[in-house]
C-alpha cells in the first residue's frame, strides 16, 4: 500500500500541484518533497474566504415571461432573461474560496549533493516520508496527520551511517511484527483461501525502505542534523497584486518562545486563524528565534508538533489554548503514529482489492507506472494503486464531522483557485458514488448535513427565483452559502440539483437501513424536492410534462450554437425536457412511492406522484439511434461535449435494464459512443468508464482509464480537469486545474465493472476486461450486506461469498466467463432458485452466508 516517487513536487510556482498529501478528514498537510528547501502545506476543512451572499430579489415574475420567449422560439432571449434581471437587481453574490491556512517552512543544511532519492505515501497508515542520501549517510523525514490527537506530526531523523539493505530491512520486519488480532470471517471448504485471512491487515509502521551506499560517496561523520523550522503564510504569484490578498498578508502575525513558533492572521469576517508549533530536539541544540523561525543544531531527530485553529477571536488567546495542548503530547513519533493508525486503518481497509497477483507487484515508482500507461495501456497495478489512493484521499479528506469531500481535498494551495467549491451538477455527485459500495458509508453524512443546513436558503431561492414551494439548490455552493452565485444561464436556469442528490440520501438508507435517517432526514429532503417540481412542471396540449426552461449541463444543443469560431463557453444552453431532468424527476418520484407506506404518506399524496410519474414524457432517440439530449424536436444532439447528463438513466441511475428494454438501452449505448474524444476532461472520461461497465463493456470502461491515466494525472497521481500539453484527449485549458472528483471517479469506475448493485440485483464480474484475468475483492457492500470474490479466468476458476447482514432477497448474475453450472453451499437459512442460466433469486435470511464455487 506504499506509492513511491523518485521526483519531489516539481510544478513551477505551483508545488502544491505534485504535494504528497496527509490528512485526518479536517486538518490536511501536503509535503512537496525538497531536500533543502521544504514545504509542507497546511489546510483546515473549515476555512473558507472571500465569498459574498446578497439578500435575493424577488424575481419569480420571470418565468411566466421566460417559458412565454421560450414559446415564441426566442430561446435566447429566454435563456438570459432570469440572469440579466437578477443583474440589473445588483444581486452580485459570489461563493467563497479555500483559504489556505500556511506552510511549515524546513531550511535544512546539507554536505554533499542528494542521491538515491524517495518519497513516499504509506496509504495504510497515513505517513509521507522523504529519504536521501547525503553522502553515506541517510537522512529521513516523516509526517502524518493524526486522527487521535488532530495535529501535524513531523519527525525529522538525524544523519546515520548507511547500513546494508538487510539490516535496515531487518529493523523494519521487527516493527512490523507487532500485530493486533482484527478476527477473521468464517467460512468453510474452498472459500478459505480468498476469506480466511485477516480482513484487516497490520498496519505497516516503520522507518521506511533502505537505500544503499554508494562507492563514490566520501567518508562522513555521522553527526546529526541542522536546519531551521518555521510557520509562514502561503505565497501567491497570481494574487499578489490583489487588494483581498495584501489584506490577509498584512494580517499575519508571528511570535516565537522557547521552543514553540506561533503563526496567525485574520479571514475577511473577522475571525483569527492560525497554528502553533511545539519544536522537541533529540541528542542536539535548539535556538529560539533565529529571523522568526527555530533553529536545531546537530540533532539525532527533531520532532514537530501542529495544531490549528480557524473562526477565533483572539490570536494570544488561540495560541495560548493551543500551547497547553500541544505541552500535554509527551509520546513519541512512533507512539503517536500508532495511536493514529488504530482510527485510520479501518477506514482503509472497509474494503479491499487485488488486480495483481503478489509475485508479479513490481512496486514501481509513480513516474515508471505513468510512462507505461504512457505508451497506450495502464496497467494492472496502475488501476489497482488509483482504486487504492482515491479512497485513501477520501478518507483524509473528509470525515463524518467535516465538510464534504471538495475538488482540492484539503490540500488546496492558492487563493480563488478555479471551480473550488461544491458543484452538484456533476462534481460532488461523482466524489461520492463510490463510498457505499466501498464501505465508506459513515463518511457521507457530512454530505446530507451539509446541504440539510442550507435548507432555508433554498427555500428562498425556490420561492424568489420561480415562485415555487420546495427547495432549489445552485449547482455551485460553499459553507453557509446556499444563495445563487454563479449568475449565467447555464447555471441559474438548471433546476435539477435537489433531485439529483435526493439518490444521495435514498442510496444511504437503502445501505443502512437506518430508519431514523429515512424518517428525519432523507424523507423531508426528498418531500422538498418534489414539492419544487410539483409546482414548476406544466402540462403540454398531449397531458404530458413539459420542463421548461431545462438545462442538460453544461451543453448547448448543436442547431444553437454560434457561427463557427465564435468561443462561447456556454451558447445557449437553455432548452425544453432535457433527458437528464426527466431522468432525475421520474427517479425521485418512484423513490417516493417506494417508501410512503413506510413514512405513512397519505393514500392522496401517493396518488398524486404516480400522477405525476405518469405525466413524464418518454426519452426519444434521434437520427443516429442514439437517445436524445433533449426530448424535443426543437434541440438538436450536440456530441462535442464533457457532460453526460442524458445517460442518467443507465448510470448513475438504474431505470435502463436491457432484458425489459433492448432498443432503448442499445439507443444510450449508441449516445456514449458518439461522444467526441477531444471535448473530455479527466472527470468525463471516468464518468464513461462508468457508463460503460453499466452497459457491460469492460473494454471499453478500461480504456477510459488508459485514456484518463495519458492525459489526466500528475505525478503524485492526483487527476486534473484537463490535458495541458494539446495531445487531442481532453479539452484544452492552460491552467488544467486539479479535480480529485476524477480520483474519486476511478474507484466507482473499477467497482461497477468488478460489480454491479442495484436496489434489486447483484451482477458479479460484470464488465471484467481482458486484461484482469485474476483478481480478488473482499468486503464490498450491497445494499443488505457484504460480498466476497477472488477468480482467475484462465484457469476457469470463480469464488465468492455473499453475506446477508438484513433479509436479503435479490437476483445475482453469475460471471459471464463461467460456463459451468456454480455450486452452492452455505451457512444460516436461504434459498436460491435458478432463473435462467447463469441468473439466480437468492434469499437469505440476516446473518446468513451463500458460498459460490464456480468455473
Amino acid at each position: 500500500m506504499k506509492m513511491r516517487m523518485k521526483y519531489p513536487a516539481s510544478w513551477w510556482r505551483n508545488m502544491w500541484r505534485e504535494a504528497l498529501p496527509s490528512g485526518n478528514g479536517t486538518i490536511g498537510a501536503a509535503v512537496y518533497g525538497g531536500v533543502q528547501d521544504e514545504t509542507i502545506l497546511i489546510n483546515h476543512g473549515e476555512l473558507w474566504h472571500w465569498g459574498r451572499k446578497d439578500e435575493l430579489p424577488d424575481v419569480s415574475h420571470t418565468l411566466a415571461e421566460t417559458r412565454r420567449l421560450m414559446d415564441e422560439g426566442r430561446y435566447a432571449d429566454a435563456s438570459w432573461h432570469l440572469t440579466n434581471t437578477l443583474k440589473e437587481r445588483g444581486y452580485a453574490s459570489r461563493l467563497s474560496s479555500r483559504l489556505p491556512l500556511g506552510m511549515i517552512h524546513l531550511q535544512m543544511q546539507t554536505r554533499h549533493a542528494f542521491r538515491d532519492y524517495e518519497r513516499s505515501l504509506d496509504m495504510a497508515t497515513g505517513e509521507v516520508t522523504v529519504r536521501w542520501l547525503d553522502g553515506a549517510a541517510t537522512v529521513c523525514r516523516k509526517l502524518f496527520v493524526s486522527r487521535a490527537d488532530d495535529c501535524i506530526v513531523y519527525e525529522l531523523l538525524g544523519r546515520e551511517q548507511s547500513t546494508g539493505a538487510d539490516e535496515l530491512d531487518d529493523r523494519t520486519a521487527e516493527r512490523c511484527a507487532r500485530t493486533r488480532d482484527t478476527g477473521s470471517v468464517g467460512c468453510t471448504g474452498n472459500v478459505g483461501s480468498i476469506i480466511g485471512e485477516s480482513a484487516v491487515p497490520e498496519p505497516a509502521v516503520h522507518a521506511g525502505s533502505s537505500i544503499a551506499t554508494d562507492a563514490e560517496n566520501s567518508p562522513d561523520s555521522s553527526g546529526g542534523i541542522s536546519g531551521m523550522l518555521g510557520l509562514r503564510m502561503v505565497k501567491s504569484d497570481r494574487r499578489k497584486d490583489d487588494p483581498a490578498y495584501q489584506a490577509l498578508e498584512n494580517s499575519i502575525v508571528t511570535k516565537v518562545e522557547d521552543g514553540y513558533l506561533f503563526y496567525g492572521g485574520r479571514n475577511d469576517d473577522g475571525t483569527a486563524f492560525g497554528a502553533a508549533m511545539r519544536v522537541v530536539v533529540t541528542g542536539g541544540q535548539r535556538i529560539s528565534d533565529v529571523q522568526g523561525m527555530i533553529r536545531f543544531l546537530d540533532a539525532e531527530r527533531v520532532l514537530v508538533l501542529v495544531k490549528v485553529f480557524v473562526k477565533g477571536h483572539s490570536l494570544e488567546q488561540e495560541w495560548a489554548r493551543l500551547k497547553q495542548q500541544l505541552s500535554t503530547i509527551s509520546l513519541g513519533y512512533q507512539d503517536l503514529l500508532e495511536r493514529h493508525v488504530q482510527l485510520h486503518h479501518p477506514l482503509f481497509y472497509s474494503a479491499q482489492l487485488s488486480l495483481t497477483p503478489r509475485e508479479e507487484a513490481t512496486g514501481r515508482c509513480n513516474e515508471q507506472l505513468l510512462l507505461d500507461a504512457y505508451g497506450g495501456q495502464a496497467s494492472a497495478e496502475l488501476i489497482e494503486l488509483l482504486w487504492h489512493y482515491g479512497r485513501y484521499l477520501f478518507i483524509s479528506g473528509t470525515s463524518p464531522d467535516s465538510q464534504p469531500f471538495g475538488l482540492y481535498g484539503l490540500w488546496a494551495g492558492d487563493y480563488r483557485l478555479m471551480w473550488g467549491h461544491h458543484m452538484a451538477n456533476e462534481n460532488i455527485q461523482m466524489m461520492y458514488w463510490h463510498a457505499q459500495v466501498g464501505g465508506l458509508g459513515e463518511l457521507t453524512t457530512s454530505l446530507y448535513r451539509y446541504y440539510n443546513g442550507m435548507l432555508d436558503d433554498f427555500r428562498d431561492n425556490a420561492r424568489k427565483l420561480y415562485g415555487c414551494r420546495g427547495i432549489y439548490i445552485p449547482a455551485g455552493t460553499t459553507p453557509g452559502h446556499g444563495r445563487p452565485n454563479q449568475i449565467v444561464p447555464v447555471i441559474v436556469n438548471w433546476t435539477g440539483a435537489a433531485g439529483w442528490l435526493a439518490s444521495h440520501y435514498v442510496e444511504h438508507y437503502r445501505f443502512t437501513g437506518d430508519k431514523a435517517f429515512l424518517r428525519e432526514t432523507a424523507w423531508p429532503f426528498m418531500k422538498e424536492a418534489i414539492a419544487f417540481y410539483e409546482d414548476f412542471l406544466v402540462m403540454d396540449d398531449n397531458g404530458t410534462y413539459r420542463i421548461y426552461p431545462s438545462v442538460s449541463p453544461e451543453n448547448t444543443p448543436r442547431n444553437h450554437m454560434p457561427p463557427e469560431g465564435q468561443d462561447l463557453a456556454h451558447p445557449m444552453p437553455t432548452a425544453i425536457n432535457a433527458t437528464m431532468d426527466l431522468a432525475i424527476i421520474k427517479e425521485l418520484l418512484m423513490s417516493l412511492l417506494e417508501f410512503a407506506e413506510e413514512m405513512e404518506e397519505p393514500e392522496e399524496q401517493r396518488r398524486r406522484w404516480q400522477e405525476m410519474l405518469r405525466r413524464i414524457p418518454e426519452y426519444r432517440v434521434n437520427e443516429d439511434g442514439a437517445v436524445k439530449e433533449w426530448a424535443h424536436e426543437n434541440f438538436q444532439d450536440r456530441y462535442e461535449h464533457r457532460h453526460l447528463s442524458h445517460l442518467y438513466p443507465v448510470f448513475p441511475g438504474h431505470e435502463i435494464d436491457p432484458a425489459e428494454a433492448p432498443a432503448l438501452y442499445e439507443a444510450f449505448a449508441k449516445a456514449v459512443r458518439l461522444r467526441k474524444l477531444g471535448a473530455q476532461t479527466g472527470w468525463s472520461l471516468a464518468h464513461m468508464a462508468s457508463i460503460y461497465a453499466r452497459l457491460g463493456d469492460g473494454e471499453q470502461a478500461l480504456g477510459c482509464l488508459n485514456m484518463l491515466a495519458r492525459s489526466c494525472l500528475l505525478p503524485n497521481l492526483w487527476t486534473v480537469h484537463n490535458d495541458w500539453r494539446g495531445m487531442g484527449i481532453s479539452m484544452n485549458l492552460e491552467s488544467a486545474p486539479v479535480q480529485l472528483d476524477a480520483n474519486m471517479g476511478i474507484i466507482n469506475a473499477v467497482q461497477e465493472m468488478l460489480l454491479y448493485v442495484s436496489p434489486t440485483r447483484l451482477k458479479l464480474l460484470p464488465a471484467l476486461p481482458s486484461a484482469w484475468t485474476q483478481g480478488r475483492v473482499q468486503d464490498w457492500r450491497y445494499a443488505s450486506g457484504k460480498i466476497s470474490m477472488e477468480w482467475d479466468v484462465k484457469a476457469g476458476f470463480f469464488q465468492a461469498f455473499i453475506t446477508a447482514e438484513r433479509l436479503t432477497q435479490m437476483t445475482v448474475q453469475m460471471p459471464a466467463f463461467m460456463t459451468g453450472t456454480p455450486e452452492f453451499s452455505g451457512e444460516g437459512e436461504y434459498t436460491i432458485d435458478q432463473l435462467e442460466a447463469g441468473r439466480y433469486c437468492f434469499h437469505i435470511e440476516a446473518g446468513g452466508t451463500v458460498y459460490v464455487n464456480g468455473h
